[in-house]
């Protein structure tokens, strides 16, 4: 199904479910009374709920307000919800004290050196197998330095 439409019957799923019919007259006087830019059009509004087109990000935070719903799961559905609420856990559980105090430090870090420590920690994740799970591949510098590093540490 195209995102278009499926956007369209979360959005009028979310007006029945907060009592209003879901009709463009009704979401077009409801949003144009809450939202502080300028005012949509009929048109548009009638767009939106027969997916012909999704509203930009600041129309859909007020949308998502006006009915009572995140705005992540109006744009993207349940799903989306889901996979943060899976991911927030993994972060919960997974990590501990020492992790955070490294992930403090690391946040601390001009933007330079954070791309460096962040190449040579997806160095390290690619030589213990988890290549599949990195975002990118560092470059031949940075194995090198990673290289150096790990023999240093194995020496006694």
């Amino acid at each position: 199904m195209d995102n278009k439409l499926e956007f369209a019957q979360r959005l009028r799923d979310a007006m029945q479910a907060a009592g209003l019919e879901p009709r463009p007259g009704v979401l077009l006087t409801l949003f144009n009374t809450h939202y502080w830019g300028r005012s949509v059009t009929f048109q548009a509004v009638s767009r939106w709920l027969k997916g012909e087109s999704i509203p930009a990000q600041d129309k859909l935070v007020v949308l998502a307000s006006l009915l009572k719903i995140e705005p992540e799961v109006l744009r993207f559905g349940e799903e989306v919800r889901r996979s943060a609420q899976e991911y927030r856990q993994r972060w919960d559980v997974g990590v501990g004290y020492l992790e955070r105090e490294a992930f403090d430090a690391f946040l601390q870090l001009p933007p330079p050196q954070r791309k460096v420590v962040r190449e040579v920690i997806l160095t390290f994740a690619k030589v213990h197998g988890k290549a599949e799970v990195m975002a990118a591949e560092p470059s031949p510098a940075y194995e090198v330095a990673a290289d150096a590093a790990v023999r240093k540490k194995a020496q006694p």
